[in-house]
């Protein structure tokens, strides 16, 4: 948690660790405490610095800097003796100082300080106000799944309270960049930029330091940022992913205005008593100045670190280390936010900061999209374009909001949970595509159960929502055991359910050569995935043009025995157990799949496109999307249906797949469709509007969609 200083202890300003390795904080004060003010002069250091191989010319300068860190060693002994006084004197004062681990859930402290809460026992002094439009760049190393959830919890509180323009710099894994550059693209914040940085090529610099953190490789390159952030970039606030913050991120940008002479990095100390080494028996950290200094927070002055050759320091400094202990080791912080556990910690403040980070968890995103008051923004294509598009649309038309949708813009959060998967190399695979929102869910763990195979799931969610999403996921054996399975969040905003984005979301993000375009309240037959990966090899769909339907039924029973054969499934049939899908509401949409020959099929047969018609297909990956303009409740399916017929797909039924619908409450779209005359009179529009695009791009062979329709 990170609140602006307030304390005796002032936020330090002076070359304190870049990381969290306190390992090096004896190096750490040495550029501030330089009496005459000059730079260090270091010659390079060989890349493999673990066994480096010199020339007389570096190896004099490695024994000058060496001589020169042997007086640092004494000055800060000199600083450890004084600081050890000051908090005799504090605890004589009764300013109680005393923290404890927060691991151990015991903590109580009486000062929580900046890189949690910087907050002790006296008010900082008035800071230097940041000039109104002065951006703020803002440095984070992200990788993974879980992390780029942490970097959305940190992003939404820095702008829930920021007044100026932001510069994230992410250094993040290929993942991470995924994931990110799809969230910020979607949210379409005014006046924040967003760069990133490869952090894969950056593993090479910080490998051969041996680490036992749970933040692994990637922790260790805040050593690397002199090197990896732009070379005009002068200042930067480097911070962990799990923080949040409780005000203005201006207050903390304005401390750089307090750094005086060689003062380079700014810091805070640490509260976990790990570094003072008397946690257990034999317990021998890595050596730091006191607790050492909290690297969640970082104010770095990256113009003043290059000329002091950074670089060569702390692998100098790391080297030296490493040759008396064997591996970094790190203490941990008092309130964070990077284990559920976490949450439960008994501590006097704890509980308004976990309210405060749970708050911004849920928070709405899409309510930060909001513009800075004289300050301009940035020239955006996307958003130009999109403003553009909108002011084309006439707000006195009837179907307006309808229209409207088509042009919204859903924040995304692809890959909210870990996906791992390999498709198979025989390029049969098949990802099995749905959409759903919250009051599906029940859904997942039975189409788990039924498919084996990849899965691609669009979730239309609120922000609370994905939260309670993420509480069930983690608490069901079954999702927990696939990570085949990737959720893409799309967040809620407008009236509507964008049901075709949603899809479109789903399909773009398959993996795999081929699609079973299913939706969420279908439970496939046991052994459907290794069916269609034979029939991709049977009906070439590799070479040709061809979408296989699954044949699709429903129960009205919430309770079934579902059939693990065709020989059963027919029995179901005839008993009334089972139906043909919609045969009772909807007939056209699945009749020419011709029950009645399915029911006799041992080979795969054709049928023709007919108004109407919208079967569950399996696809190459490279099919059209679906239209956006149909949201909700109509002609979703439909639509894609025609679309794959102009391009002349061939419609396959397979013989031996089936599906079945599983019943549920009426969503609240059919729900606006059957009530509303104005929805349905609008959705008419929308098909004739569609009806002349078709026209348009496919020419004469797409009038037989209009006599089709005149016809129906």
């Amino acid at each position: 948690m990170l609140g602006i200083c307030r304390g005796r202890r002032k936020f330090l300003a002076a070359s304190l660790t870049l990381l969290c390795i306190p390992a090096i904080t004896w190096l750490y004060l040495f550029a501030g405490s330089l009496e005459d003010g000059k730079p260090v002069s270091l010659s390079p250091l060989e890349s493999q610095p673990h066994s480096p191989r010199y020339t007389a010319s570096s190896q004099r300068d490695r024994e000058s800097l060496e001589l020169r860190m042997r007086e640092v060693e004494e000055e800060n002994r000199a600083l450890r003796r004084q600081l050890s006084l000051a908090q005799g004197r504090g605890h004589r004062r009764g300013n109680h100082s005393r923290t404890y681990s927060m691991e151990e859930g015991t903590g109580d402290s009486e000062n929580l300080r900046a890189g949690i809460v910087a907050g002790n026992s006296s008010e900082c002094g008035q800071q230097p106000v940041v000039e109104k439009c002065e951006t703020i760049h803002v440095a984070i190393v992200c990788a993974g799944y879980n992390a780029s959830r942490d970097v959305v919890t940190l992003v939404k509180s820095v702008l829930f309270h920021r007044r100026n323009p932001l510069h994230f710099h992410l250094i993040a894994d290929s993942i991470a960049e995924q994931i990110l550059a799809t969230l910020f693209q979607t949210w379409m914040v005014p006046a924040v930029r967003v760069d990133f940085y490869n952090a894969d090529e950056l593993k090479s610099e910080v490998s051969w330091i041996p680490n036992k953190h749970y933040s692994g490789i990637y922790g260790l390159m805040k050593l690397v940022l002199t090197k990896t952030l732009p070379a005009k970039l002068e200042r930067v606030i480097v911070l962990d992913t799990d923080i949040t913050f409780a005000t203005d991120i201006a207050e903390l940008w304005a401390v750089f205005h307090k750094f005086k002479g060689q003062q380079v990095l700014g810091l805070v100390e640490n509260q976990s008593d790990w570094y003072l080494g008397n946690l257990w028996k034999n317990h021998r950290p890595w050596p730091a100045l006191g607790r050492g200094y909290n690297t969640g927070v970082i104010l770095l002055l990256l113009d003043k670190l290059r000329k002091m050759k950074w670089e060569q320091m702390w692998r100098l400094t790391a080297e030296r280390e490493l040759m008396g202990m064997l591996s970094t080791s790190l203490a941990d912080q008092v309130i964070h936010w990077n284990s559920p556990k976490k949450l439960r910690v008994k501590n006097k403040h704890v509980e308004f900061f976990r309210n405060l980070y749970l708050t911004f968890l849920e928070y709405d995103g899409n309510l930060l999209r909001r513009e800075l008051f004289g300050c301009p923004s940035e020239a955006d294509v996307n958003s130009e374009n999109l403003q553009k598009q909108l002011s084309e649309l006439d707000e006195d038309d009837l179907c307006y909001e309808f229209r409207r949708e088509r042009f919204t813009v859903h924040r995304t959060h692809l890959y909210f949970l870990h996906y791992e998967y390999e498709p198979a190399s025989d390029n049969t695979d098949v990802t099995l595509v749905a959409q759903l929102s919250m009051d599906r869910l029940q859904m997942l763990e039975a189409i788990c159960k039924h498919w084996e195979g990849p899965i691609s799931l669009a979730l239309y969610l609120s922000d609370a929502e994905a939260q309670q999403f993420l509480r069930y996921a983690q608490g069901s054996e079954v999702l927990m055991g696939r990570h085949n399975v990737a959720y893409h969040i799309v967040y809620k905003e407008g009236q509507f359910y964008p049901v075709n984005l949603l899809r479109n979301v789903a399909m773009k993000h398959v993996g795999t050569p081929y699609m079973f375009l299913s939706d969420i309240d279908f439970l496939p037959m046991y052994g459907l995935y290794e069916y269609l990966r034979k029939s991709v090899i049977q009906l070439d769909l590799a070479n040709t043009k061809k979408a296989m339907i699954v044949p699709a039924f429903e129960t009205l029973r919430y309770r079934l025995s579902f059939p693990k054969s065709k020989a059963e499934l027919l029995s179901m049939l005839d008993m009334g157990t089972l139906f043909t899908f919609r045969y009772h509401v909807w007939t056209k949409g699945h009749a020419p799949t011709n029950f009645a020959k399915w029911r006799t099929a041992t080979t795969p047969y054709r049928v023709e496109w007919e108004a109407d018609f919208e079967p569950y297909v399996v696809v190459r990956r490279d099919c059209p999307e679906y239209d956006r303009r149909f949201v909700g409740f109509g002609w979703n399916k439909v639509a894609h249906i025609m679309e794959l017929d102009a391009q002349e797909y061939e419609f396959i039924v397979l013989p031996n797949a089936y599906m079945i619908h599983m019943p549920h409450a009426p969503s609240f779209d059919i729900t606006k469709f059957r009530s509303n005359k104005q929805y349905r009179i609008c959705l008419k529009t929308l098909k004739e509007e569609f009806q002349q695009d078709m026209s348009r791009r496919y020419g004469f062979a797409a009038l037989k969609y209009l006599t089709a329709e005149n016809n129906s």
